[in-house]
């Protein structure tokens, strides 16, 4: 029996219907930015900006990640991420990276076949632009089974966008867990130390050596306070070769994104996040429901000023907020606010609100 791969239906207008989820990456047209379009003074790692993408940062330089509207002419995005060097590092310590990365849940990737006779060949394509030229390492990383593979790519002309297509061999060694960790992180390395770079790149699937995982001729991000990455584009998907990048519709890819960071951002200084009801004169409880289902019970993050308001609306500013472990779980939580007065009324009805101030939010995270 023979079998045809198709990636796209073409329309009699010349137009053309994708077959959908052909990318293994979430948010790789950098549409979504739910946590901040800008930050300043990174020097350690961390999920800072677009959603899905973490930055690797250890012991080299310091930097401003922000949105750009500096796009690929002609390609249909909207927006890059840019990571710009503010503190320059000339010197790379051994144990140097800098790193702008996607981790993938095994239950997502069991369509590859890894570890099988069957595994797939994966291409990963991406916009890049970059005031430096020369040499830069892409890896895929197997945390499963502490397997890895790597390429290198070349940005040939500064400040110019250019298209990178990287395939990868299919492994038939160590299949991918089943579950809702972290089984494959997609990474590129924009600065990296002799730790990663002193020894023979693995351009074939072989167990994880930390000196085999990037080239030696690495370009290094934190050479100057001149220098800046963008990146788009970003697609991984199963096959030898690239196909055009899979748009979505916003509301897609952003119910994705909440899959792992959920946001509730004040609109309004006086804008309400949830209902609950008072337990004591300075204690209330907020049950928030979880669309779509996170990946894991998530953890609380806050900002801004909150307030407790009771039935006649007068507002009793917050203390504190945290999750009701005894109730949460990744579909849904109770959040224990305790008021930083005892002037509520048990058994009252109350909502949580921003307290004068629109930068006031609830954020709740499971990322890998």
């Amino acid at each position: 029996m023979s079998t045809l791969a198709v990636n796209n239906i073409t329309k009699a207008d010349g137009g053309v219907y994708p077959f959908e989820n052909k990318n293994l990456l979430i948010n790789g047209g950098m549409n979504v930015w739910q946590r901040s379009v800008s930050v300043t003074s990174k020097t350690t790692g961390g999920y800072y900006t677009v959603d899905r993408f973490g930055n690797g940062i250890s012991s080299h330089g310091t930097y401003s990640i922000a949105r750009s509207t500096t796009v690929p002419s002609g390609q249909g995005f909207g927006y890059s991420w840019k990571m710009d060097c503010t503190t320059a590092d000339t010197s790379l310590a051994a144990g140097a990276e800098v790193t702008f990365y996607q981790a993938i849940e095994g239950q997502n990737l069991q369509r590859i076949k890894k570890g099988t006779s069957s595994a797939d060949s994966l291409t990963l394509s991406f916009w890049i632009r970059s005031n430096l030229t020369g040499t830069l390492t892409a890896e895929l990383l197997d945390t499963d089974n502490t397997r890895q593979i790597s390429q290198t790519f070349t940005i040939s002309s500064a400040d110019t966008w250019e298209k990178k297509e990287l395939t990868f061999a299919g492994d038939t060694s160590g299949a991918l867990t089943n579950d809702a960790n972290a089984s494959l992180y997609v990474v590129i390395y924009l600065a990296a130390g002799s730790n990663f770079t002193s020894g023979t790149l693995n351009t074939s699937w072989a167990s994880t050596t930390n000196a085999n995982r990037v080239s030696s001729s690495n370009i290094n991000i934190a050479s100057s306070t001149s220098d800046e990455v963008l990146i788009t584009g970003v697609q991984l998907e199963v096959g030898t070769a690239a196909t055009d990048f899979e748009f979505e519709s916003y509301a897609t890819t952003l119910e994705k994104c909440k899959r792992y960071y959920h946001k509730m951002q004040a609109e309004s200084p006086y804008d309400r996040f949830v209902m609950g009801f008072c337990v004591t004169t300075d204690d209330s409880r907020h049950p928030v429901n979880f669309y779509p289902q996170m990946r894991g019970i998530p953890t609380l993050e806050t900002g801004g000023t909150f307030a407790v308001l009771t039935a006649s609306e007068v507002g009793q500013s917050v203390s504190s907020i945290a999750i009701d472990t005894n109730t949460d779980s990744s579909q849904r939580a109770t959040l224990q606010v305790a008021a930083a007065a005892t002037t509520l009324v048990a058994g009252n009805g109350t909502a949580l609100a921003a307290l004068n101030d629109a930068s006031t939010y609830l954020a709740f995270t499971a990322e890998l």
